[in-house]
């Protein structure tokens, strides 16, 4: 997409997109929480989304799942789910669960309150699932609101499972033709013994990024500029998950590009690009703590200071990333810019965090999308395309 063009269609279909039978609003369900390591990002997440979706449009319901897998009623009020003072929120076991539909055409949620089945929560027209990370952004929830034919934002099974394991993301985005970096693979089960970490750190040099393999956030990355620290680096992100993946690193400029879908089946939208700056020296990368907890040690530069030559051949890589692994509604693509200007893909993120300051929504902000038509065009999307196969 060119920069300039404005990143809404003009035919009145962008909000709301299919009315449910009866006149009534579109229901949404903001679903956060969950399993993962990610499970608090995924509450600060909600927050914002819970603060800019139109009430008027939409009626929403708030569900959280508890890091032990409980689906509860939760508060709505986005204050209670923000990042203060280094405080991270988390979903509590309200003494609900909430059912979702158990077959095809049913779109009825119910709620059990201490053990009894509670009046219906009624008709759900879009899941917005915030989650972050394992049991939630890897196609498992996903296949699970399959399977209960309810519509929800964001990519599908397959492309969920693929952009949440680096290794088989860099796999996808290297067989479609796009650049990435060397990388080494250390599967779940087989132990790091030294002879194996020693010819990585011959064949992919110095510095290296040992990272859990399916996992987000920065949780388990470190950098090694020391071969005697690799095995340490790789228990540590084993911490997060059995699978590793061990990166060469790069000398270039850290890019990130927000994608949404296209409406009717027109191609897929970028934005203006953004870029990261680490300023803070005790930060040797963009990890959890830069992310979260010291904005002060972190520049976000939107729209990043680039070439507009570079500008448009991060945007194409962005898109084609995004239909290489078949995402649908939204993603993030990470690039870097080398000094000679070559742009490699360094990931794809079905789920970004979506904050009013994460990278994502900032990006769509200075392209011409705010948050809260962010959201709204999200959420049209979702309902604009059909459940089961397509």
């Amino acid at each position: 997409m060119d920069a300039t063009e404005m990143p809404l269609p003009d035919d009145g279909t962008r909000s709301g997109g299919d009315a449910p039978a009866g006149g009534r609003r579109p229901r949404v369900m903001v679903l956060f929480g969950g399993r993962s390591g990610e499970h608090a990002i995924s509450c600060a997440t909600a927050g914002g989304v819970l603060r800019a979706i139109d009430r008027t449009r939409y009626d929403v319901v708030a569900v959280g799942i508890t890091r032990t897998g409980q689906w509860v009623l939760a508060d709505d009020d986005p204050e209670r789910w923000a990042i203060r003072d280094g405080h991270l929120p988390e979903v509590e076991d309200t003494a609900t669960r909430v059912l979702l539909p158990q077959g095809t055409g049913e779109h009825d949620v119910q709620v059990v309150r201490d053990g009894r089945l509670d009046a219906p929560l009624g008709a759900v027209d879009v899941v917005f699932p915030l989650l972050h990370g394992p049991f939630g952004e890897d196609g498992t929830l996903q296949g699970l609101l399959e399977l209960a034919d309810l519509r929800y934002v964001g990519s599908g099974v397959l492309a969920s499972a693929v952009g949440m394991d680096k290794h088989m993301m860099k796999l996808v985005l290297a067989g479609s033709g796009l650049t990435v970096g060397p990388f080494r693979v250390l599967p779940g089960g087989r132990p790091a013994d030294d002879a194996l970490l020693a010819s990585w750190v011959e064949e992919l040099g110095l510095p290296l990024f040992v990272k859990p393999a399916r996992a987000g956030s920065s949780l388990g990355i470190s950098r090694v500029d020391d071969a005697a620290d690799l095995a340490a680096a790789v228990a540590a992100a084993r911490e997060h998950d059995p699978k590793v993946i061990v990166e060469a690193g790069l000398a270039g400029r850290e890019i990130e590009c927000g994608v949404l879908g296209g409406r009717g089946g027109a191609a897929p939208r970028a934005s203006l690009p953004g870029e990261i700056v680490v300023t803070d020296a005790r930060h040797s990368f963009y990890d959890f703590e830069a992310k979260y907890l010291d904005e002060a040690g972190v520049t976000l530069s939107c729209p990043a200071d680039l070439d507009p030559d570079v500008v448009a051949r991060v945007q194409d890589a962005a898109v084609r990333a995004f239909e290489a692994v078949g995402c649908e509604g939204l993603a993030r693509v990470d690039v870097f810019v080398t000094p000679d200007g070559e742009v490699v893909v360094n990931e794809i993120n079905t789920m970004p965090g979506f904050t009013p300051y994460s990278m994502y929504p900032r990006m769509w902000q200075v392209t011409g999308l705010e948050y809260a038509d962010l959201v709204d065009e999200l959420v049209g999307l979702a309902l604009e395309r059909p459940t089961g196969l397509r």
